[in-house]
């Protein structure tokens, strides 16, 4: 009978290496259930923003490595989208003005009003990502 030794893992980074040595390929099982669990926020933030074109609201992407996770907004196609959310004054002279919000109006009040369906599902993936590599979860 085999005795099996428990490892205690510390971090995303920690996690992604031990489960390299299992099989190269989980790695990047954790960025896709980083990109699954990032994508709540993402699908709540861009239900706000206003359209005309819809290029702000479709500027909002999640990003990921198999050790971090961002939600981007803005970039060339939308170079507003800041402006948008957190408000302030642009333009020539500074003629257009929107009330400044230090938590912004969309991408941080998604992340606030969705974190623990965010946890759930990053969780619930995590353990699935663990359990197919054929180890379980103490």
């Amino acid at each position: 009978m085999a005795l099996v030794e428990p490892i205690a893992v510390d971090g995303l980074r920690d996690l992604s290496r031990r489960l390299r040595a299992v099989d190269t390929n989980l790695p990047k099982a954790l960025r896709l259930a980083a990109n699954e669990a990032a994508e709540i926020v993402v699908v709540e933030a861009r239900r706000g923003v206003p359209r005309r074109s819809g290029k702000a609201a479709k500027s909002i992407k999640a990003k990921s490595t198999r050790t971090s996770v961002r939600i981007t907004s803005g970039g060339n196609r939308a170079p507003y989208m800041p402006w948008l959310d957190f408000g302030g004054k642009v333009g020539k002279n500074n003629t257009a003005t929107r009330p400044f919000i230090a938590d912004g109006r969309y991408l941080w009040p998604a992340i606030y009003a969705k974190r623990q369906q965010v946890e759930e599902t990053f969780r619930a993936s995590l353990a699935r990502i663990i359990a197919d590599a054929g180890l379980e979860v103490t």
